[in-house]
């Protein structure tokens, strides 16, 4: 049983978020110190949070930007003589619910052997667009214990320390990264059941659906450069996915055409796939949006795949790939 107080603190990535990081912040409650990092917003962002006394980090935009090295700036500003015990990873585009903190660090004190603890992300406007609805549905995995977790989770501090904190070259997929690194030295990650963030992806065209599924696809085929290998196979399945339905068959495909005009038929395979996932969820007017969905995101997945495997040989930076 802990007898001293916990201390406790945010870190809040963004820029230009406008109306939502009032929100954000707003939502900090509890918190022993709030850490609002910046990345060259134009919309009065800083001088907004340091109105309301955040301790504001302004990212160096001379360099690379990722989400990952956002978040290392505001643990270093978090670390010195007096670092915090638990910290809580926030995006600027979400609000954190009433009730997660006191859950979650009851969750944290109760499992020492626990590094990391996320809830329930919800979509802030889902009924805006399908795009929105397909990303709440994403967010909803299992309850219990976990391979990762997402840009929003409650840490321990010395464990994020302890593997270095976040990789800030990856463009997407820092937090399953950093999961990896954290399981390998013997912590767990954990899912409770308890309403955690509102985020507002704010997708309303199809465009923006694409691209990020193209980060995605991205992310998957970098993580599994990184820990594909056995035991882990970090994103080895999912790339695996992306690559064949994204690539491997549209370029099968094509090559057989160009043999006999008959083997366009295999196009088939698609919409064959998605009556496949529309029955499984019953053929509701929801499992067929999920399935037109999926399957079309797997071409864009495919796309990231692709992108990152050509920017590695050619030794090339990768640039975001930014949805809104």
């Amino acid at each position: 049983m802990h007898s001293a107080p916990i201390s406790i603190a945010a870190i809040v990535i963004g820029r230009n978020e406008g109306d939502r990081l009032v929100q954000c912040l707003t939502s900090l409650r509890g918190f022993d110190r709030i850490v609002y990092v910046d990345s060259g917003s134009t919309d009065g962002s800083v001088e907004m949070a340091q109105g309301r006394g955040v301790e504001v980090v302004a990212l160096d935009m001379r360099q690379k930007f990722t989400a990952a090295r956002a978040r290392n700036a505001g643990i270093a500003q978090l670390s010195g003589s007096n670092p915090p015990e638990f910290v809580q990873f926030l995006d600027g585009d979400c609000e954190l619910q009433g009730g997660w903190l006191d859950q979650a660090k009851a969750h944290l004190i109760a499992h020492p052997d626990i590094a990391v603890v996320c809830g329930r992300r919800r979509e802030r406007f889902p009924d805006a667009s399908l795009y929105n609805a397909q990303c709440d549905r994403e967010w909803d995995t299992p309850i219990g214990q976990a391979r990762a977790c997402g840009g929003d989770a409650l840490m321990r501090f010395d464990a994020v320390q302890q593997v270095g904190g976040y990789n800030p070259g990856l463009i997407a997929g820092e937090e399953p990264e950093m999961c990896v690194r954290l399981r390998a030295k013997g912590w767990k990650i954990w899912r409770i059941d308890v309403e955690m963030a509102l985020h507002d992806a704010a997708m309303t065209r199809f465009s923006q659906y694409w691209k990020r599924a193209r980060r995605s696809g991205h992310a998957f085929a970098e993580g599994a450069f990184l820990h594909g290998s056995p035991p882990e196979k970090h994103f080895v399945s999912e790339t695996k996915r992306s690559a064949l339905w994204g690539l491997g068959i549209p370029a099968l495909i094509v090559f057989l055409s160009l043999i006999s005009p008959w083997a366009l038929m295999l196009i088939w395979v698609y919409p064959a796939q998605i009556l496949r996932m529309a029955r499984r969820d019953g053929f509701t007017k929801l499992g067929w949006q999920t399935a037109i969905l999926l399957t079309l995101a797997k071409f864009a997945e495919g796309q990231g795949v692709l992108e990152f495997h050509l920017r590695r040989l050619l030794n090339r930076p990768a640039g975001l790939i930014e949805y809104k």
